[in-house]
């Protein structure tokens, strides 16, 4: 699947994913009183809004992105409802050619992390049958279990030829009380790298791992230094955007190649016709602005990684 990624990244020429994150505060109230008209002021109708507001941004923006990363917290908050919008998102964008990194933060004891690995990536036994249950491609996985907790992933992953992306500097602001740690000598985060380099070199595609790795845009200068300890490793970069990450902050998470990193925005184009910016659009047109804010953003990035040649 990092093949495919690579594949859609340079067909694109866009090293970005969208976050599909939708609050309900996100979604335009026509789209919600819509679904609530048929659902009522329910857990599905919430679900329906969400379902219905995706599939319009995914509409406008599938043929300029390589990929999307739904955040399954964002879902989970409405029940089942929310988890089966959650599916049918998945479902949908897989449909459209997108590449599906399902946010899902996961990470425990073995037995835990195969039944996540299982229920997220693989396939599940029921009776002489097997199931895949949400499907994404890739998940993001929590590592501070050790490596009880990941390998599952890795091991669920070769049987799939599916792949991770393993948190190791993450973009929120208290990040550093833990990740920033010195230990014998170096930051937490650096031996976390070290060992998703590790893993990766396990499960390789043509160029690059599987085994990727999360790396906020809000620390460019940490990203300097896991680009070099993680060569090989695609790293998926949130933080852009409405967290303050910018296009001339992350040229240095690419490999000179140009690859090698992929990033993310999620309010900033999900909830782009609540900007100033793409005001002019208006709240029926919301998908409208994802897709102006889409293009923005390539030309961001794109621009900032041709000055830095």
């Amino acid at each position: 699947m990092i093949n495919k990624l690579i594949a859609n990244i340079k067909k694109t020429n866009a090293p970005i994913v969208v976050g599909l994150d939708p609050m309900l505060n996100y979604v335009p109230e026509h789209v919600q009183k819509k679904a609530f008209a048929e659902y009522g002021e329910t857990l599905e109708g919430a679900a329906e809004a969400v379902w219905q507001f995706n599939k319009a941004i995914v509409d406008a923006t599938y043929d300029l992105i390589p990929a999307v990363k739904p955040q399954v917290a964002m879902y989970e908050q409405f029940g089942v409802p929310g988890m089966a919008a959650y599916e049918k998102t998945v479902s949908y964008c897989q449909e459209k050619g997108l590449v599906v990194i399902g946010d899902i933060k996961r990470g425990d004891i073995g037995s835990t992390s195969e039944a996540y690995a299982v229920g997220h990536l693989g396939h599940v036994q029921v009776g002489s049958k097997s199931y895949a249950g949400f499907h994404e491609d890739f998940a993001t996985v929590n590592p501070y279990l050790g490596s009880d907790g990941v390998k599952p992933f890795i091991k669920v992953c070769k049987e799939e030829k599916k792949g991770i992306f393993v948190l190791v500097k993450t973009s929120n602001p208290s990040s550093g009380e833990f990740q920033d740690r010195i230990i014998d000598g170096r930051p937490l985060y650096e031996w976390v790298g070290e060992q998703v380099a590790a893993w990766g070199e396990e499960h390789m595609g043509d160029d690059y791992s599987y085994v990727g790795a999360v790396v906020g845009a809000t620390y460019p200068e940490m990203g300097k230094v896991l680009r070099k300890v993680m060569p090989k490793s695609y790293i998926l970069v949130p933080g852009y955007g409405a967290q303050g990450g910018k296009g001339k902050d992350l040229v240095h998470f690419f490999n000179e190649d140009g690859l090698g990193a992929i990033v993310n925005s999620s309010r900033g184009i999900i909830a782009a016709y609540k900007q100033e910016k793409y005001a002019e659009f208006g709240t029926e047109n919301f998908a409208d602005a994802s897709r102006a804010a889409v293009k923005d953003m390539v030309e961001d990035i794109s621009g900032a990684l041709a000055a830095a040649k």
